[in-house]
């Protein structure tokens, strides 16, 4: 078969204040979609929560102060500028926010991700599942993880969708951690998988930052490329944000599990990679082949309990 290829950016952003306007942070997403012009991407991953500081740190009882960071809508006044350049460069993007939407005449709020293709559309919309961290107030920490306080888990379960000359797959950070995020999608085709993420370098329990942050990263994701035979690009915002730090690394990761490219900062970099979809189907066809090898008799336990039943 012949090559399906794809040029892909991972859009590394640096650090964004709580105080940094729309405006502000939209310029910076506007530049790198201009470089990535300039390498003839595709295709550009931006990062979990792009518009925003990574709020879920901080303990919020004023709503209204919370509210600002959520978009009720996309493509916003904020961000039409974003999505006009994308169009004007024939460039399409994964963008990560903070979605405020009313349904079913109720308001929900979700950490979620739209795709949205070359003449500006959204293809895709995901709203992460695997929610970490907790939703009590801990003042004993000096940086809290309260996604569980400020999102609701996604309803709309792992899509993948026909875009770009193959079939693409979105997530959204603490998902790459999870064996059955890649598996789902890698089951409905997926080739590629575009995440991005806002990962502390300190656990919020913990007194120090982990040092094994940036290899459990890389692991889980290249993990989840070779076990299920995709591409993964992975985008990170980094840096010390608000006085709390956040792992970089951002990857494109080949279904062989190698790291093709990866950021070397902390800060805005672009980094991008030739991506042959072609690849993920002849490792799918030939080194696991899922239909023929899959024993799925033996797999019921991971669909019908959560928790550990160690043996007596």
């Amino acid at each position: 078969m012949p090559p399906r290829k794809i040029t892909v950016g991972a859009a590394q952003m640096g650090p964004i204040s709580a105080s940094d306007d729309r405006a502000s942070v939209v310029k910076r997403l506007i530049e790198h979609l201009k470089h990535a012009k300039d390498r003839s991407c595709d295709l550009v991953v931006f990062p979990e929560l792009t518009l925003t500081t990574f709020f879920p740190r901080n303990y919020y009882e004023d709503e209204a102060e919370l509210e600002k960071y959520f978009e009720p809508s996309l493509p916003s006044p904020a961000t039409q500028p974003l999505f006009d350049t994308a169009v004007e460069l024939g460039i399409a993007f994964y963008l990560g926010y903070a979605e405020k939407v009313e349904e079913a005449g109720e308001t929900h709020h979700y950490n979620t991700a739209v795709l949205v293709d070359k003449k500006g559309e959204i293809v895709q919309k995901y709203r992460k599942i695997h929610l970490p961290g907790h939703a009590d107030h801990r003042p004993q920490f000096s940086v809290q993880h309260l996604e569980k306080r400020y999102f609701e888990k996604g309803n709309l379960g792992f899509p993948v969708t026909r875009a770009f000359g193959g079939i693409i797959g979105m997530c959204i950070c603490n998902d790459r951690r999870w064996a059955e995020t890649y598996r789902v999608m890698a089951m409905k085709g997926a080739e590629m998988i575009v995440l991005g993420y806002n990962t502390p370098t300190r656990p919020f329990w913990a007194e120090h930052d982990n040092p094994q942050s940036d290899f459990h990263n890389h692991l889980s994701m290249q993990a989840g490329a070779y076990q299920n035979c995709c591409w993964v690009v992975g985008t990170a915002k980094a840096g010390i944000e608000d006085g709390a730090g956040l792992i970089g690394g951002s990857a494109i990761i080949a279904p062989t599990g190698e790291i093709v490219a990866q950021c070397m900062t902390r800060d805005d970099e672009l980094i991008t990679a030739e991506a042959d979809l072609e690849l993920a189907r002849e490792w799918k066809e030939n080194l696991l082949n899922f239909e023929n090898n899959r024993e799925i008799e033996d797999y019921q336990i991971i669909t019908q309990q959560a928790g550990i039943t160690p043996p007596e």
